[in-house]
């Protein structure tokens, strides 16, 4: 009989989903501007309402596929066996965000900023833990 999925990767699953659906939503159904769950939504101005739309219409996209992601990780944490090969596809995404914040060659002293750098220890450390740790869990005697 395959053992049980340890209930610690299960809670962990259910926070990582819960933390990721909640900033979806704040993306999706507040665009740019959020709903102000992270920032006060007044952080900048628009000065090309055109441009602005295409980009907001962007974020909002972006904080939809976001939820979704979150949505999985919720379902892992109540079924992780048919979850088992999507979670660590997962977390290599996120991994890989994490690794294009790099990208922002202007001021990379932003990354180290207590605004970024909790968010950034999460995408480059505990992500890539938490799809090892499922790989783990998952494949054992099974």
């Amino acid at each position: 009989m395959p053992s049980p999925i340890n209930p610690a990767l299960r809670l962990v699953l259910a926070l990582a989903g819960t933390g990721i659906v909640l900033l979806g939503i704040d993306n999706a159904a507040g665009g740019i501007a959020t709903l102000g769950w992270q920032v006060s939504p007044d952080f900048f101005s628009v000065n090309d309402r055109d441009a602005f739309a295409v980009r907001d219409s962007h974020a909002r996209f972006l904080g939809g596929v976001w939820l979704a992601m979150g949505l999985v990780f919720l379902a892992s944490a109540i079924r992780p066996m048919p979850l088992a090969r999507t979670v660590p596809v997962l977390c290599g995404a996120i991994f890989l965000g994490g690794l294009l914040r790099f990208t922002q060659a202007q001021d990379l002293s932003v990354l180290v900023s207590g605004d970024i750098l909790p968010s950034l220890a999460l995408e480059l450390i505990l992500f890539p833990l938490i799809g090892w740790w499922t790989i783990r869990e998952t494949s054992k005697d099974r």
